[in-house]
């Protein structure tokens, strides 16, 4: 009897619809009968479980970054020593491409827990330091927001025509969050407090204010009226509840349905996106901001859909609490009805933040839990699964 061999092109779906079960299976799950994702639970340890081969394939990717920038940025990093809790004094400082500050913010997210995306659109980063010892506290990051955000748009009582006029006064913070040893002492909430103040409005303002609209063309007065974030590990131990003298810094509005593409490693999405070159598909190379954030996203539903695979695929069943960060006083009144002068009246400044914040958790904080005075810097490395040198 003969072998009939498949032609190149189906011999390729027949491999990646492979690798797509394969990979899932690694994960722990495994698709129902109706082509739903099915797992053992939603508690932490099953979302770090989702976040960890795309975290290995980050921190692999960039070992040779590591390395080469370990022993330059260690030292920006504080011992346990380096840090008088009443001392602290944040700084805000604004990254730009192409400087040593954007590699050590890079260098910095490669310890989150959690990989972290470059953004997408406008961009807005930061460095948070701490002036009393001149070491890195945290990071901050704001990019544009996602156009489909059901919770966020009921909130507001936005219609689809408002939305795509008004989005623009929106950003999204994707990275937000303190570096040890500052982490250990709740820096995180004082990080994320920092979000909504007057140096991030003004910021955002003089690069953003007089800018075009991406998607519309058209000249819009923009102002940074709101901020979105949304937890990685469901309910947010920071966000939660995160009020100072009495003001409700974010509030939840809800969770988000749980889809999306982050399961889908860089390595398996790059053979997605080559095949969809292949079939001389639209999404291959749409991935310009003017044609949606959601890029990646669609390439990947696309793909799966031509492999005559289900797009449940993507419902990865992780629902993130979304929160939402108020800068003006009438910011809801002005994004639904494009009316009104901002009231920025309770905004406060870095220095008036950090004062609150100590005094709110950080002194406490470093009185019940003094362990933070044994964390060394070069444990960092530890994060970084680099053993520690002799720097």
């Amino acid at each position: 009897m003969l072998k009939i061999n498949k032609n190149p092109l189906e011999a390729l779906e027949a491999s990646l619809r492979g690798k797509v079960h394969n990979h899932l299976q690694i994960l722990g799950k495994s698709e129902s009968n109706r082509g739903k994702l099915e797992t053992n639970g939603n508690d932490k340890d099953t979302i770090r479980t989702l976040h960890r081969i795309q975290r290995d394939d980050l921190i692999k990717s960039n070992t040779q970054f590591i390395t080469k920038c370990s022993r330059q940025f260690l030292n920006h990093f504080a011992s346990g020593v380096d840090v008088i809790p009443e001392l602290i004094t944040p700084n805000l400082e604004r990254v730009y491409a192409g400087t040593w500050q954007a590699d050590l913010f890079r260098f910095a997210a490669l310890t989150w827990s959690v990989p972290v995306s470059n953004g997408y659109g406008r961009r807005l980063r930061f460095l948070v330091w701490d002036s009393s010892n001149d070491k890195l506290m945290g990071l901050i990051a704001l990019g544009d927001p996602v156009f489909n955000l059901s919770v966020r748009d009921k909130h507001i009582g936005w219609n689809l025509e408002e939305r795509a006029s008004r989005l623009v006064n929106i950003m999204d913070a994707y990275v937000l969050g303190a570096v040890p040893p500052y982490n250990i002492l709740l820096g995180g909430k004082m990080v994320a407090c920092l979000v909504r103040s007057k140096e991030i409005y003004d910021e955002f303002l003089q690069t953003y204010g007089d800018t075009k609209g991406i998607i519309s063309g058209r000249n819009k007065k923009a102002r940074l009226l709101a901020v979105t974030t949304s937890s990685s590990m469901g309910r947010s131990s920071v966000y939660n509840r995160l009020n100072l003298n009495k003001y409700l810094y974010f509030q939840p509005l809800g969770y988000t349905q749980g889809w999306g593409h982050f399961h889908f490693p860089d390595d398996l999405f790059l053979e997605l996106r080559n095949y969809l070159r292949r079939i001389n598909h639209k999404f291959a190379d749409q991935y310009s901001f003017g044609q949606g954030s959601n890029w990646k996203l669609n390439a990947t539903c696309a793909a799966l859909h031509a492999l005559g695979l289900k797009k449940n695929l993507l419902r990865h069943g992780i629902n993130r609490e979304v929160y939402y960060c108020k800068f003006a006083v009438n910011a809801n009144s002005i994004l639904r009805t494009g009316v009104g002068k901002p009231d920025i009246s309770t905004l406060l400044n870095a220095s008036q933040i950090a004062d609150q914040s100590l005094k709110r958790w950080i002194l406490p904080r470093s009185k019940r839990r003094p362990e933070y005075r044994i964390w060394e810097n070069f444990n960092l490395l530890k994060l970084l699964e680099l053993p520690p040198r002799d720097y």
